[in-house]
């Protein structure tokens, strides 16, 4: 990775021959690359098992919960190249959550996710590279007219992301991987492998970009991720029998297992999920995305000596 920034930061250096003037400033010279580096700050949320919205749950934006939320920023540093194809390297980080909860006072066929009583947080942070397509500048150069301040592009791209879902305990916080909260690690649910924290996504989206100056770059963007995992929030398939956990773990940690894992006790004296009862669906992965806007300093665009 070091590499990789060593390497924009020479090719965005090292191009004389090519210099030619900014065209919105004659003042300013203006390379074939124009590296950049900027700070990102905006909201991040997730499609998980939890919560949702009322009615069957519906993947993406049917099913998201504005309420849930929560900051998130970042740092990158991006390669541009004749106004057209961009490449970066960004860090992000924020924080994702979800409550069944959240459908206390809902009476369709998702009161049952109601009544199944989880919830979760999680911290993520996040390393990806992402390449752009600035289609309208393309259109703009191919017809020889002056490329506009405002550029809207398409992005897609591959990151490494790191997540420990946790659940609220007797006033504390619990981490949940180490709970095995549906079996996973145990020899009697061989398809349930422990999940891993620090997983591949896809970060897939639209933005636009706008040239404050001859210095500075204004962007918008929202970038979904796609993941590889069901386990964001812990919640992905069916209740397993409670009395494995006294196989696996000491009798505290069994006892906090079987609580957390099913908690609808804390609402309703009604019995305890039987075993292969629905948890999660499985059938569909979890994603977040995140809505940002990005404020770039232009680092090799010289002014005219």
């Amino acid at each position: 990775m070091i590499r990789i920034v060593y390497f924009l930061l020479l090719i965005g250096w090292y191009q004389p021959a090519a210099t030619q003037y900014y065209f919105y400033n004659a003042t300013y010279l203006d390379p074939p690359i124009v590296l950049e580096a900027g700070l990102s700050m905006g909201g991040m949320n997730c499609f998980t098992d939890l919560g949702g919205n009322k009615g069957l749950g519906k993947p993406f934006i049917k099913d998201l919960n504005i309420k849930n939320t929560q900051f998130c920023g970042g740092a990158y540093l991006h390669a541009f190249y004749n106004y057209i194809w961009g490449f970066r390297l960004e860090f992000s980080a924020g924080k994702l959550t979800g409550a069944d909860s959240i459908l206390k006072n809902d009476k369709s066929v998702a009161e049952y996710r109601y009544k199944r009583n989880l919830h979760f947080r999680t911290a993520i942070t996040e390393l990806a590279a992402i390449a752009e397509w600035h289609f309208l500048a393309q259109l703009k150069q191919s017809r020889q007219d002056i490329i506009p301040l405002a550029s809207p592009y398409l992005l897609a791209g591959v990151g490494i992301f790191h997540f420990n879902p946790e659940a609220c305990f007797n006033n504390g916080w619990v981490l949940l991987q180490p709970l095995r909260t549906e079996g996973q690690g145990f020899k009697e649910y061989p398809n349930r492998p422990v999940y891993k924290l620090t997983q591949f996504n896809f970060p897939v989206g639209i933005g636009i970009g706008y040239e404050l100056s001859a210095l500075l770059n204004l962007r918008l963007e929202i970038i979904h991720r796609i993941l590889l995992t069901d386990y964001l929030d812990d919640v992905s398939t069916r209740y397993i029998d409670p009395s494995l956990f006294d196989q696996y773990f000491n009798p505290v940690q069994a006892a906090l297992a079987q609580k957390i894992a099913d908690r609808r006790s804390e609402l309703f004296s009604s019995p305890a999920y039987l075993p292969g009862q629905r948890r999660g669906d499985p059938s569909d992965k979890d994603a977040y995305l995140s809505i940002n806007v990005k404020l770039g300093l232009v680092l090799n665009r010289p002014r005219r000596s």
